[in-house]
């Protein structure tokens, strides 16, 4: 019997649509059941399209879309109508997208079968539990894009990512993998304890783990049961059986074309993944894949950010005698949160106090740049000894030669600074003042009153090359308090130095003990509470930067160490791994305390992994830890295997080539066991770091036996 005479039989046609031509090849049994001229032939794709239910030709473009992006099969229903609209029956088709030479382009190739519903002669409308789905799908894609745009961390990403109800089939568990050289790690985890991760975390991408598998070739991985699972990662399985989970999907995490990593969804209930829920799955792997993405830069500009300031914005002299100092150093909304202003407290070669505050022009990374030679000149120059006047002098010429070193200032962008230089005396409590264009400090008496002090000055630094900076001498008594700023703090809002003044000095009159609390409080004036000084929708309002230094002279007045870790999958085909697996814990106890203690575990090792590979005919999945404090650690070290046959200790002779595994444990080992895993065991061991080296004994009639060979 001929095939064409088989598959009209069955009702079944055969189709080809190349999508680049526009054009649809159909067999006789498939042009019938399209309502079509009963003959094969080559047909116009509108001609065709205009045979399909119009909803059933929107759910089937994506279903194609999907199996192209996915290599797979393209499943769906189409209803045929006729020219009124009527459905007339409805064929089920099967087609795989193969690659044409457009690039985007594709060609479908495939089957078309008749199904029994719905009843010839019914109207159009779709069928009440589809299209229920579909609206409930596209209502979830919007929410969901939604709330992932609004995430701003990987934590609040990976927190919405848990809380999506997906229409009909919620996973009970994530986890997200990302990718570190040529390791898998985990991100982050919903539906797990902590610790659960272990087995998973720092992962070599070759190891035979459905994550890594789709990190490595960029293509989901949907295992429906426990079955599909097995079939495909035997070694795996164990370890996310514990789970107690029944279907599992992992998707790439891809970005700008490249696969960032993965992501895990865990299914208590059983999921079929139809081409429906694996549409949604995709959808949402990479809405998941850009706001990471998105977390990933904006946690990166926080921490270059949050690097850039404790760099340029030093500590506090720790402990000055007879004085207190308080700081706050608050950036502009936006961009990476750094600027031009700065202050610095400098220890002077006499056992006096430097304090500096300054702002130079501008907003940007160039002028934190700026900021930052300018600093560092200035720490120099008050190091070397000399006068507030000569520090500002020297720095106004470094400032200026600066700029003129970088050319065309026009296209460059020649920076001054404004700067207030003052030399403290702890014992005597005065304050010589040097001022380049900086706002005044003021004077906070123990009664609550605020002063504005007046003191000589000169122009901005940078200015002019030679240009003299006048001092003027303040006095400190006890319980006073000074304080040094930038304008920020005063001509935010529309104010000018005067009316910003009248509008802070009601914070400074309100006088406090506690500098910290008058630090918050400034501050808060201006930009709201301390949870908004760099993130939050007040961070946009912020029109300078600014700098707080506050002096007071007193008076009596009115991690214990991470784990380590590494798995790895040695298959039957691939024995040369153990030498792999052996370096890897070479390489994990660089450091352990008895050398002997590391040749021993890559010994046992060698031994455990071999019999998997020799007695058994499947693969050896190796995990490792190492965890504790240094030179109190335990090495834990698992092989898992699917054969359920225990191993037995033998008492093998001197010629014997085998049979020296569970010898040699028991001979070496701290701890050691064999433990059933469902459809499989784990044989482990443990050893415990001795800072004292233990030698190794010999059994009698034992000998010792070397690491074994890749084809061992």
């Amino acid at each position: 019997m001929r095939t064409e005479d088989v598959l009209a039989a069955t009702a079944t046609g055969l189709w080809r649509w190349d999508n680049a031509a526009g054009t649809v090849t159909l067999d006789a049994e498939a042009a019938r059941l399209l309502e079509l001229p009963s003959e094969s032939g080559v047909f116009r794709e509108s001609e065709v399209r205009s045979r399909f239910h119009p909803v059933d030709w929107n759910e089937v473009y994506g279903v194609v879309n999907l199996a192209v992006a996915e290599d797979t099969l393209a499943e769906a229903r189409l209803r045929i109508v006729d020219e009124r609209g009527r459905v007339l029956r409805t064929v089920r088709s099967r087609s795989k997208p193969l690659p044409a030479d457009g690039g985007a382009d594709y060609v479908l190739v495939g089957t078309v079968q008749e199904v029994a519903e719905p009843q010839p002669g019914t109207t159009g409308a779709h069928t009440p539990i589809t299209g229920d789905w579909r609206r409930s799908r596209e209502a979830f894609l919007l929410d969901a894009g939604r709330a992932l745009a609004e995430a701003r961390s990987t934590e609040e990403v990976l927190r919405v990512a848990y809380s999506l109800s997906m229409p009909g089939f919620s996973p009970e568990g994530l986890a997200v993998f990302g990718v570190e050289g040529e390791r898998l790690t985990i991100v982050g985890q919903h539906g797990q304890h902590t610790g659960d991760e272990g087995p998973f975390n720092d992962m070599p991408l070759e190891t035979d783990y459905p994550a890594a598998e789709v990190v490595r070739t960029g293509r989901a991985i949907y295992l429906p049961t426990a079955e599909d699972y097995y079939a495909r990662y035997p070694a795996a399985l164990p370890l996310a059986r514990r789970f107690g989970r029944h279907s599992w999907a992992f998707l790439p995490l891809i970005v700008a074309g490249r696969t960032m990593g993965a992501w895990m969804a865990g299914f208590r209930h059983p999921v079929a993944f139809s081409p429906d829920e694996r549409s949604v799955l995709t959808t949402v792997a990479r809405m998941l894949a850009q706001a990471l993405a998105r977390a990933g830069i904006a946690e990166t500009e926080r921490e270059l950010s949050q690097g850039l300031q404790r760099t340029m914005m030093p500590s506090l002299v720790p402990s000055i005698p007879g004085m207190t100092a308080a700081a706050r150093y608050v950036p502009t909304g936006g961009g990476l949160q750094v600027g031009g202003d700065w202050y610095d407290m400098i220890p002077l070669p006499n056992g006096r106090i430097a304090l500096v505050i300054g702002d130079v022009q501008g907003h940007d990374v160039r002028a934190a740049a700026v900021m930052g030679q300018l600093r560092i000149a200035l720490r120099a120059y008050a190091s070397e000894g000399h006068r507030p006047d000569a520090v500002l002098s020297r720095a106004s010429r470094f400032l200026s030669g600066l700029t003129d070193a970088h050319g065309d200032a026009e296209h460059t962008g020649a920076r001054f600074a404004t700067c207030l230089y003052a030399e403290a005396d702890p014992e005597t409590g005065t304050l010589d003042i040097a001022r380049a264009g900086h706002p005044d400090p003021v004077v906070m008496t123990p009664d609550g009153t605020a002063v504005i002090r007046q003191t000589a000055g000169g122009l901005p630094l940078g200015i002019q090359a030679d240009t003299d900076y006048p001092t003027t001498r303040v006095t400190l008594e006890a319980g006073e308090t000074i304080m040094l700023c930038t304008d920020g703090l005063i001509e935010t809002g529309g104010h000018d130095l005067a009316t910003g003044w009248v509008r802070l000095r009601p914070i400074l009159e309100r006088h406090t003990d506690d500098l910290e609390k008058l630090a918050d409080a400034l501050v808060q004036a201006v930009h709201g509470p301390a949870s908004h000084y760099t993130t939050g929708p007040l961070a946009d309002r912020r029109e300078d930067d600014v700098a707080v230094l506050l002096l007071r002279r007193e008076g009596t007045t009115s991690r214990r160490t991470a784990p380590r870790r590494t798995a790895l999958t040695i298959a039957q085909a691939e024995p040369e791994r153990i030498s792999a697996a052996r370096q890897q814990v070479r390489e994990m106890l660089h450091d352990w305390a008895d050398p002997e203690q590391v040749d021993s575990a890559v010994l046992m090792i060698s031994e455990m992994a071999t019999n998997v590979l020799v007695h058994t005919d499947g693969d050896a999945l190796l995990v490792a830890q190492a965890s504790g404090e240094h030179g109190e650690r335990r090495l834990r070290v698992e092989v898992a295997d699917g054969s359920d046959e225990l191993p037995h200790k033998r008492r093998p002779g001197e010629m014997a080539s085998s049979g020296r595994g569970l010898v040699l444990m028991e001979m070496l080992a701290d701890a050691w066991g064999v433990d059933p895993r469902g459809a499989g065991k784990s044989i482990w061991f443990e050893l415990y770091e001795s800072v004292e080296p233990v030698e190794l004994v010999e059994l009698a009639g034992v000998q010792p036996v070397p690491e074994p060979e890749p084809d061992r």
